[in-house]
């Protein structure tokens, strides 16, 4: 699979506070393709950024009740119209039997659809991405607005990244 990465422009910062601040104002000026780097989840960045609710969870619902629905059409299948056994006066349409089969492809329905998902909406897999800053998974912070975002002016974006107080700027692809 080839990854294409877009290139652009990035700010590294040492604060989270400063990130905060650089993403609301990155927002601000109109740009919509921005990301935030962060080597740990920051309070109010999904706000800061205007990032939507998932919807990946809507997929793993969905997948689960077909995970449930699966179940009991199997269990109802085997025991009911294939291979109807009567055992011990038990009904052939035995809910109560079917419910741990049922619970167990509800939960590996959803969860597999949820990684496959995950997997879909990030990317993956990306073999060797770019690396902006060594330090960005440690201790530092960055913003990074592709080239192909509304309004990219490489000038007007260096100024704005040094009024923010970035520690470095950098032609980057990500």
């Amino acid at each position: 699979m080839a990854t294409i990465y877009k290139p652009g422009m990035a700010a590294i910062f040492e604060t989270e506070e400063a990130i905060l601040k650089a993403a609301h104002k990155v927002k601000e000026m109109g740009f919509k393709k921005f990301d935030a780097i962060t080597p740990y989840p920051v309070h109010g960045m999904e706000e800061a950024c205007g990032i939507q609710r998932s919807w990946i969870p809507y997929v793993a619902f969905v997948m689960g009740v077909f995970g449930c629905s699966s179940g009991w059409l199997l269990t109802w299948w085997t025991s009911a119209v294939n291979w109807p056994l009567n055992i011990g006066g038990k009904p052939f349409h035995s809910l109560p039997a079917f419910i741990p089969i049922m619970f167990e492809l509800t939960i590996l329905f959803s969860a597999l659809s949820s990684v496959a998902a995950l997997f879909y909406a990030c990317g993956l897999p990306r073999v060797n991405p770019p690396i902006i800053h060594p330090d960005l998974t440690c201790h530092k912070f960055a913003i990074f607005i592709p080239r192909d975002d509304v309004g990219y002016d490489e000038g007007k974006i260096e100024g704005m990244f040094q009024a923010l107080g970035a520690s470095a700027i950098k032609r980057a692809e990500f």
